[in-house]
């Protein structure tokens, strides 16, 4: 029997070491789940009952456990967030060139949007936006954007939530915002106007896959007084178009 008495690790990190041990093989039984995690079996078999019922490793027919869908997802969403990453990074650096304002790149998680990159110039108008920060999709303009493209279940969500008022041009009346984020999908466009940010504008445009599905957004935020100026809404087009064709390749 592995993992004798003394085992001083906690129950996390015994959970961990069961998916660690799908690292070197595919498949593996309860056995050798236990012997790879250096476990009992009865533990082992505990700990795997709560994979598989999280969805985290499934059980086949013989018996034997593998990946389930629920991680295989989670590390495909990595490895597609690296990528767009990766993909976004140098449009992003023509659109600071061109604005010298904060650019960004996001993607929708649950109701909120989550920047994956910023990059700004020492200029720039003061933001909250950072990478990693979560911010409603009700009141950002990349967050508009995102929620102009998904399903109608999350719209209703944001609606149920009651979303905040950040400033007086915050929209959060239903009606709204049902008619500005059919204006998003008409333009291809959000113009958002001290919504989030006092003193400051943002524009912001999707980013779509090979299959034509929206899975980012592109967005300037930039200092109010130079809303009139052409090369925004042009640069955050061009953006986000450059960077939906890499994708597509």
């Amino acid at each position: 029997m592995s993992g004798g008495g003394g085992d001083e690790r906690s129950v996390a990190q015994k959970l961990f070491a069961i998916v660690d041990a799908f690292a070197a093989r595919e498949e593996l039984t309860l056995t050798q789940v236990a012997a790879a995690a250096n476990l009992p079996v009865s533990t082992a078999h505990r700990m795997l009952a709560s994979w598989t019922g999280w969805g985290g490793l499934e059980r086949t027919e013989s018996g034997t456990y593998r990946v389930g869908i629920k991680l295989w997802r989670l590390g495909a969403r990595r490895t597609t967030v690296e990528r767009l990453r990766a993909i976004a990074r140098p449009y992003l650096e023509d659109l600071l060139e061109a604005t010298e304002e904060n650019v960004h790149i996001a993607v929708r998680d649950g109701l909120g949007a989550v920047y994956l990159e910023r990059i700004s110039s020492p200029n720039a108008v003061r933001v909250i936006s950072d990478v990693g920060t979560r911010l409603p999709l009700h009141a950002t303009g990349v967050g508009l954007v995102l929620l102009a493209h998904s399903p109608i279940e999350v719209f209703d969500e944001v609606v149920a939530s009651k979303p905040r008022q950040y400033l007086p041009n915050t929209i959060t009346e239903e009606k709204a915002l049902r008619r500005r984020l059919a204006e998003i999908r008409a333009t291809g466009l959000s113009r958002s106007v001290e919504e989030m940010t006092p003193g400051a504008f943002s524009m912001a445009a999707p980013v779509v896959d090979a299959h034509g599905e929206v899975v980012a957004a592109v967005s300037i935020i930039a200092h109010v007084e130079r809303l009139a100026e052409p090369q925004f809404a042009l640069g955050v087009r061009m953006a986000a178009r450059g960077i939906s064709g890499a994708l597509g390749r």
